[in-house]
């Protein structure tokens, strides 16, 4: 008997966790935290335990580096997790940065509340600490895509590219000793097929039972090219005075903006701004890109081919000490700050929106998906105060919603995704979205019933096509994987 149960990342966009009992062995597919409202991040304290010993899950399996999909890992070896943690290269590489820098943020938070004095704990402490994170990196395992490799006797696994950050993968996992091969996939966050520096999301086939991710599930991005977004708006931004702040995932997201600022600039689109990356994180990150342009799309391998400093505005400026952070606030105007959190919710981001919020000179470039509860769904939303450090800041700033930079697939998307699969999946769980979006995307997926794969086999044909569920954090299902 094979079982899956949700314990994370089922209602919301965060906490993507995925017990699976299969073949005498437990996985745990994603390990991350929660973000967003305190309710969701209250449950990062509620212990893995309630619903597994830590020490029982013989392996985790990571589909990507995001701390919403790894970032427990550090608890979950202080609680006595001993296992492998297999993933791919890209992701291995910068699992290691986000996990020490996720560390060194809880410490950070906790000291700011003790000193602050906001916390209702006396003393708060961090979730886990730095000793915790680097507890972790001995146990990863990593492994280019498509290497096969068995989490269990009886299961053959492998990574398949599907876009959305560096190293980001499906899961696909194969039954090969019983009679018939049946097949589970987690999709992990699918990208979008038109990425400006990834490749679009593989192609899966012979799907049995689909985990599927649902963030934009009730959207399509919008139609606006969002290079000359971006264009447009720097240029209204230096027009109003000010400096420009863009809150940006330090995996990723800031890598793009870097490679696009370069673009326009030599294009004559926009000046040659100082560009500062205040995110130790996102450097370390730029240069992991640097190296994996290998797993990058077939026209960002051209261009680093006559340019090497594709992720190099002319103007850049590497801010790697605190001190260097603090001396970003006498710039007064015509300046790009790039600096993470990319949905503000820690980070060296909030100390300059703390800075430039209040002042309407400014302007704030919202860039990415924001989730319910976070400061950057609160600055998006128009309302006048944002929270940070145990006061409300004024939110005075010019705000411009740029959505075409985001890394996950709209529904138009993910249903061409799911057109391409050769047959209906038996079964298919949406995850990783909040409410509306994963009932939106059910819907569609019904809809489209006429449109998507059909059983083709005389034996099949009764059998219920495209059967979508909704589960809530806690749920479990049986499967037939054995």
């Amino acid at each position: 008997m094979t079982r899956i149960s949700f314990l994370g990342a089922a209602g919301t966009v965060t906490g993507s966790r995925h017990l699976l009992e299969t073949h005498g062995r437990t996985l745990l597919v994603d390990c991350g935290l929660f973000q967003g409202t305190k309710p969701n991040r209250l449950k990062n304290r509620q212990p893995i335990s309630d619903y597994v010993d830590p020490a029982k899950i013989d392996a985790v399996l990571l589909t990507h580096a995001h701390v919403d999909h790894i970032g427990y890992l550090p608890k979950l070896v202080k609680d006595g997790f001993r296992g492998p943690i297999h993933c791919t290269c890209a992701t291995a590489e910068l699992a290691r940065i986000l996990l020490l820098d996720t560390a060194h943020l809880q410490e950070e938070e906790a000291r700011w509340a003790n000193k602050r004095g906001y916390s209702k704990h006396s003393p708060a402490e961090p979730l886990f600490r730095k000793e915790d994170a680097e507890r972790v990196l001995p146990l990863i395992q990593s492994m280019p895509f498509g290497t096969h490799f068995e989490p269990a006797q009886g299961v053959r696994a492998k990574f398949r590219d599907v876009g959305h950050i560096l190293g980001a993968a499906y899961l696909d996992l194969k039954t090969v000793l019983s009679r018939r091969e049946r097949k589970i996939v987690f999709s992990g966050d699918i990208g979008r097929p038109t990425d400006m520096l990834l490749r679009p999301p593989a192609q899966p086939y012979n799907v049995d039972y689909l985990i599927m991710e649902s963030t934009y599930g009730d959207r399509v991005h919008e139609p606006e090219n969002p290079v000359e977004h971006i264009a447009r708006a720097i240029n209204e931004a230096l027009e109003r005075g000010g400096v420009i702040v863009i809150p940006a995932f330090a995996v990723g997201r800031s890598q793009t903006l870097l490679y696009v600022l370069r673009e326009l600039e030599e294009a004559g689109r926009i000046p040659e701004l100082p560009v500062f990356l205040d995110s130790p994180m996102a450097i370390e990150a730029l240069d992991i890109h640097r190296r994996h342009i290998a797993d990058m799309n077939l026209e960002c391998r051209r261009k680093h081919l006559c340019d090497t400093h594709i992720f190099t505005p002319k103007n850049l400026r590497i801010s790697v000490t605190r001190e260097d952070s603090q001396k970003i606030n006498a710039i007064k105007k015509d300046a790009i700050i790039i600096s993470a959190s990319g949905m503000a919710a820690g980070g060296r981001i909030l100390h300059h929106l703390h800075e430039r919020l209040p002042d309407e000179r400014n302007s704030v470039f919202i860039i990415g998906y924001q989730a319910e509860g976070t400061r950057g769904r609160t600055i998006t939303e128009g309302r006048p105060y944002v929270r940070m450090f145990g006061e409300e800041v004024p939110i005075k700033a010019h705000i411009e919603r740029i959505e075409g930079f985001s890394g996950h697939a709209d529904h138009e998307e993910m249903l061409a995704w799911l057109m391409g699969f050769n047959r209906p999946v038996e079964r298919v769980f949406l995850v990783h979205g909040e409410g509306e979006a994963r009932q939106a995307l059910k819907e569609q997926i019904q809809r489209q019933r006429k449109k998507l794969p059909k059983w083709t086999k005389e034996e099949d044909k009764n059998r219920l096509e495209w059967d979508v569920t909704i589960p809530q954090e806690g749920d479990s299902a049986i499967l037939e994987f054995e």
